[in-house]
């Protein structure tokens, strides 16, 4: 795949992407911006960030919320998938920032998957919301990127690394935004397969 190509076809998806808000986004503390980046996992960003909002309103610091139930955690977002496993992780991860990290949130990813819930893409995401370069991998990621023929992988670590050879630096960071919201802006698959054989076919 040719690199100026790749750019090409990226900013034309920018362009038709809705300004659409994502679960990462528009937080005012760390914690929940990693929060609800997890409780976003197999959920729509639309659905997760009024629970969120719920979430932090009843316990409105990470300290609060380590001192919650966990049957408290999960009656306010039982309309998130995987729910009560959400619940025992933002628990349990919420403990261990208190206790371990001061309240803070650690940016560095091998510390991040340590954390119960917070997976590669979780951590990516959450460091790149942070102004770090890197690249959150999700099942919008994964479809446009092999659809477009920037990668040809489905492994997680393994796009980032082909993305990252074909990206400048200063985009990895936006990329999972950009996609996304593209995958979310044309949620018919019909629709959004037309679009991006059009921009497959840029020169």
């Amino acid at each position: 795949m040719d690199k100026d190509k790749a750019l090409l076809q990226l900013r034309e998806i920018e362009k038709l992407a809705g300004k659409i808000r994502l679960a990462a986004d528009g937080w005012d503390e760390e914690w929940k911006t990693l929060i609800a980046t997890l409780m976003s996992a197999r959920t729509t960003d639309k659905k997760t960030i009024p629970v969120a909002t719920q979430l932090f309103e009843r316990f409105d610091s990470v300290e609060e919320l380590s001192r919650a139930r966990i049957s408290q955690i999960a009656k306010i977002i039982r309309s998130v998938n995987f729910y009560k496993t959400k619940a025992k992780n933002i628990y349990n991860l919420s403990k261990i920032l208190v206790k371990k990290y001061n309240s803070a949130v650690p940016h560095d990813f091998e510390k991040l998957v340590e954390l119960p819930g917070v997976g590669r893409k979780t951590a990516n995401v959450f460091l790149a919301e942070q102004g770090h370069g890197t690249i959150g991998v999700d099942t919008h990621l994964t479809y446009i990127s092999n659809y477009l023929d920037w990668t040809k992988q489905k492994e997680q670590h393994k796009i980032e690394l082909d993305l990252q050879k074909l990206f400048p630096k200063q985009l990895w960071g936006k990329l999972n935004w950009i996609l996304v919201r593209f995958g979310q802006t044309y949620t018919n698959r019909r629709i959004k397969n037309e679009i991006l054989d059009k921009i497959k076919a840029m020169a």
